[in-house]
C-alpha cells in the first residue's frame, strides 16, 4: 500500500513538471524567471508601494449616448488599505468607498449605514470597485507563464492570473508584461464561465514619483466594442498616510 501511495505521488509530481514545463510555450529555460515576481514587478510600476494620493477621470464612451465623465481621488496605503471620494460629477461628490484587505463599503451623504459591495461590482461604465481599490494582482491572483509574444518590437510574457478566491475583482486574467522592463502592457478579463467580457490596455507612460508608469487605461467591453471607458491618473503625490484614514469612523473628516 505505501509503495503504490508512493508510486502514485511520483506519478502525480512528474505531471506537475511536464505540464509546468509545457505551458512555457516558446520560452527557453533561461527567459523563464518566477511568475510571482514578474507580477509583482508589474505591480511596483503601475502603483508605488508607499502610501499615495492620486487623481482619476473616468470618460465612458458608449455608441448611443454622450461621453459620461466621473472623477475620483484615490488614496492608498499599501496593497490592503484605499478610500475613493467622488469629486464629480457634483451630484454625487461626498460618496466615499472604502477597501480594507478584500472588503469593500460605499458611504452615501443620504444614508446612515455603510453598504457592502463586491470588488467585481461595476462601479461606472466598464470599471469596476476593484479596479480602482484593488490593483494587487501579486496578492490576489495565482500566476502561470503560457507563452511569449511579439509585438511592434516588443517581447512580451503572457501569463494566465487564476484568482486566489472568489472575493477578488475577477475570476481568471490573461496579462501581457514587457520582458525588458516589466511594464503592464494588456489584460484580458474573463468571467467564471470562461468568456472573455472586458479587454484593458495600458499606454501614455510618465515618470510619476520616481517610475516610469502607466497614466492612462484603456477599459473596452469584448461584446459591445464601441463601449469603453477611459482611466486618466494625474497629480500621483506619495503621502504618510496614517492608518486611521481607512477606518469607517474617519471617513467623514475627508475632503
Amino acid at each position: 500500500m505505501k509503495a503504490s501511495r508512493m508510486t502514485r505521488s511520483v506519478l502525480q509530481y512528474a505531471s506537475a513538471v511536464l505540464l509546468s514545463l509545457a505551458s512555457l510555450g516558446s520560452l527557453r529555460a533561461d527567459e523563464a524567471p518566477d511568475p510571482v515576481q514578474i507580477v509583482a514587478m508589474a505591480d511596483r510600476i503601475r502603483f508605488p508601494q508607499e502610501g499615495f494620493q492620486v487623481d482619476i477621470a473616468i470618460t465612458t464612451v458608449t455608441l448611443d449616448g454622450d461621453p459620461d465623465l466621473k472623477q475620483y481621488r484615490v488614496l492608498t496605503k499599501g496593497n490592503d488599505n484605499t478610500v475613493i471620494l467622488t469629486t464629480a460629477p457634483a451630484s454625487e461628490r461626498g460618496q466615499i468607498m472604502l477597501m480594507r484587505g478584500r472588503d469593500f463599503w460605499a458611504f452615501m451623504p443620504s444614508v446612515s449605514q455603510p453598504i457592502r459591495l463586491p470588488l467585481s461590482q461595476k462601479l461606472t461604465g466598464q470599471v469596476a470597485n476593484g479596479d480602482l481599490a484593488r490593483a494587487n494582482f501579486a496578492g490576489d491572483y495565482s500566476p502561470q507563464i503560457i507563452r511569449s509574444e511579439e509585438n511592434e518590437g516588443r517581447e512580451y510574457y503572457v501569463l494566465q492570473l487564476t484568482a486566489v478566491d472568489r472575493s477578488v475583482t475577477y475570476p481568471r486574467v490573461l496579462y501581457w508584461v514587457d520582458k525588458e522592463n516589466y511594464r503592464p502592457y494588456k489584460a484580458e478579463f474573463y468571467t467564471l464561465s470562461n468568456r472573455l467580457f472586458k479587454t484593458c490596455t495600458f499606454q501614455n507612460f510618465v515618470k510619476m514619483e520616481g517610475e516610469i508608469r502607466p497614466t492612462q487605461l484603456v477599459m473596452r467591453n469584448a461584446l459591445k466594442k464601441d463601449e469603453q471607458s477611459i482611466l486618466d491618473y494625474k497629480n500621483m503625490k506619495l503621502r504618510n498616510l496614517p492608518d486611521k484614514v481607512f477606518t469607517k469612523d474617519y471617513l467623514k473628516k475627508l475632503d
